[in-house]
């Protein structure tokens, strides 16, 4: 079963998140940032992993600790759920379109975390959310599931549509890197021996 619960409880949030590698792409997502909501939908139901996820953060300040932690909470959650990392296929990519805009991911479930961020913006805010907080969520995710992350905007002009083809093309990429290659046979996809 990979699964896995992770709880955070912070003087700025209050967060349980619960994940299933193997689901079918349900979401129940509460974080009190409605764009950060959908985004997070969007990741579970083209990921296929079922994502449960509340969130209580000081939003009386900003968003930031809610989108970070969130951002540490999920990774955290995928980390767990991988455990030994065994058999998975571990590289994965995908192109998103999305009418105007192509956004390109790339990613290797390594167990070494690293962000490439090439990816702009022409407004400050989406809804209520500022747009320089989609970097710390996915520099948080990327950091506590071990994942070697690029993400990379390469064309577009309605930043929606910029940050909703990043989470799409994170989750397509991510459900091809950790699904289970059976031709491994429970091996771990590396000459070292060892995703960890």
């Amino acid at each position: 079963m990979r699964q896995a619960r992770v709880e955070r409880q912070t003087k700025e949030t209050q967060i349980t998140a619960k994940i299933d590698l193997d689901g079918t792409g349900r979401y129940d997502v509460t974080t009190g940032i409605g764009f950060l909501d959908h985004m997070l939908e969007q990741l579970a139901r083209h990921s296929l992993i079922d994502i449960e996820l509340d969130c209580e953060g000081d939003l009386h300040i900003d968003g930031h600790h809610t989108t970070e932690d969130c951002g540490i909470v999920l990774g955290k959650a995928v980390a767990n759920a991988l455990g030994e990392r065994a058999g998975i296929r571990r590289y994965g990519h995908a192109y998103i379109p999305m009418d105007e805009t192509l956004t390109r991911c790339a990613l290797d479930v390594s167990g070494r975390p690293y962000l490439i961020w090439k990816v702009e913006f022409s407004r400050d805010k989406l809804g209520e959310m500022d747009t320089e907080l989609f970097r710390e969520f996915f520099q948080a995710f990327a950091q506590h599931s071990g994942i070697t992350l690029h993400l990379e905007n390469l064309y577009g002009l309605n930043n929606h549509h910029i940050v909703e083809s990043s989470f799409k093309a994170l989750a397509r990429a991510l459900r091809q890197a950790v699904e289970i290659d059976p031709r491994l046979d429970g091996e771990v996809a590396s000459t070292k021996g060892s995703l960890l």
